[in-house]
């Protein structure tokens, strides 16, 4: 992998670390924050809902302007507005003030990925690299993001407890971890402080739209609404209600579930990787369509086993299989768009993702509530592999750039043999 990368890739795979490190870090105490810091349980969920809207209108402004404005400055204003919530989170129990931080400031309530900086890092990974190395760069990519944000949680869970068990008191403990975290935020801007021009995009003379899109906005907006349909289906079982239907199906204890979701995860890291190598075989579209799609069909067979030993075997299974897709579609985007578009590609299509999935765990909750157990894993299964099979038969013809340079490499060598005969 660092054979490719130059001194701008692996800033950016140290960006990606350190930032990870911090979501995860936060994830593990941030309600119980808000809680201590003496907000009801309806304005704490409140302000996390809040982070999440926040976070999506302010980084589709930035990621559909980084690639006009530059893709270095946006990271680094993307940074400053992580300090900023880190900050204010950590001095402030006014819920106005609390509330301004989560629209305007960067922070993650999940240890998922938020900000404009995965899409404009993408974007200018995919300039640093051959076309030929992209989605295997991306698969590690993204495994070291995993392994980041689970060494986070363990450190900020395992940091609250030390400090308590020392005499801190709960607030404190969980706010030295907010202060940590405003302290990643200054590292990641001194680490974008030093990358080069060579992460800018490439200048372009075209008139482009309110998206930062201009050649391939149609292509954009067709894969945005296909990816919203996944993310929607995806939505109906996050990893939360999971563990909630194996609770209520089987009884499973909460130290068992954790353990369950760790061997889950830790497939879904390792499957990056495999995702790599049959797409350079078998083509991105090919990998992404033909792993979902018995990964779905596992995922729809889950709630049929009749023990929860079948069930959680079935689980882990799929979970072996389920994230083929991520680096191979982030790849895809990269490699079917315009050079001088990519950042703005990258963030029209992960904000759709996001609207997508916005309001399928209130489909589930329903669900569940009327004791149609069923129904979230069938429906889920049923809506990604309609997903899967839209997006096969509308983009299985374009190929992306490394693709059509091996037809074309094998189309040579039959014409030459052919004519030797």
């Amino acid at each position: 992998m660092n054979a490719r990368l130059t001194f701008d890739g692996r800033l950016l795979f140290a960006t990606r670390m350190v930032r990870l490190f911090a979501y995860g870090l936060l994830s593990v105490v941030l309600g119980l924050y808000l809680i201590e810091v003496g907000l009801s349980e309806r304005e704490a969920g409140a302000v996390l809902s809040l982070t999440l809207l926040g976070d999506a209108g302010i980084s589709l402004w930035l990621t559909t302007h980084a690639d006009q404005l530059g893709r270095r400055k946006m990271l680094l204003v993307g940074a400053g507005l992580m300090l900023l919530a880190g900050v204010v989170f950590a001095l402030t129990r006014s819920l106005p003030l609390l509330i301004l931080a989560a629209i305007i400031g960067t922070i993650s309530p999940s240890g998922n990925e938020v900000g404009p900086f995965l899409s404009i890092e993408q974007a200018s990974l995919s300039q640093l690299i051959p076309d030929s190395a992209r989605t295997r760069i991306f698969a590690w990519y993204n495994l070291v993001g995993s392994i980041a944000t689970a060494s986070g949680a363990l450190v900020g869970g395992g940091l609250a407890s030390l400090l308590q068990n020392n005499g801190a008191s709960e607030l404190n403990s969980y706010r030295a971890n907010l202060l940590i975290y405003a302290g990643l935020a200054v590292v990641l801007m001194v680490l974008f402080g030093r990358m080069s021009v060579a992460i800018e995009a490439p200048p372009r003379s075209v008139v482009v739209n309110r998206f930062g899109l201009h050649k391939s906005q149609r292509v954009v907006f067709k894969l945005s609404g296909l990816f919203a349909l996944d993310a929607f289906g995806g939505g109906l079982v996050v990893q939360s209600l999971v563990a909630y239907w194996f609770h209520v199906r089987f009884g499973t204890e909460s130290a068992k579930l954790g353990a369950i979701f760790f061997g889950a995860n830790l497939l879904a890291g390792l499957s990056y990787l495999a995702a790599a190598r049959l797409a350079g075989r078998f083509g991105l579209i090919n990998t992404m369509v033909f792993s979902h799609i018995p990964s779905n069909m596992l995922l729809m067979l889950v709630p049929l086993m009749p023990n929860e030993t079948l069930a959680i075997a079935l689980l882990l299974v799929r979970f072996a299989i389920s994230q083929m897709d991520v680096p191979t579609r982030q790849s895809y985007v990269m490699a079917v768009v315009d050079p001088s578009e990519r950042s703005a590609a990258a963030g029209v299509t992960a904000i759709a993702r996001s609207v997508g999935s916005a309001a399928s765990p209130l489909i589930t909750g329903v669900l569940l509530q009327a004791s149609l157990l069923a129904a979230p894993f069938l429906l889920a299964g049923g809506l990604k592999i309609g997903y899967d099979l839209a997006l096969y038969r509308g983009f299985q013809k374009i190929r992306p750039p490394e693709e059509e340079n091996v037809i074309n490499s094998s189309e040579s060598k039959s014409l030459k043999g052919s004519t030797a005969s």
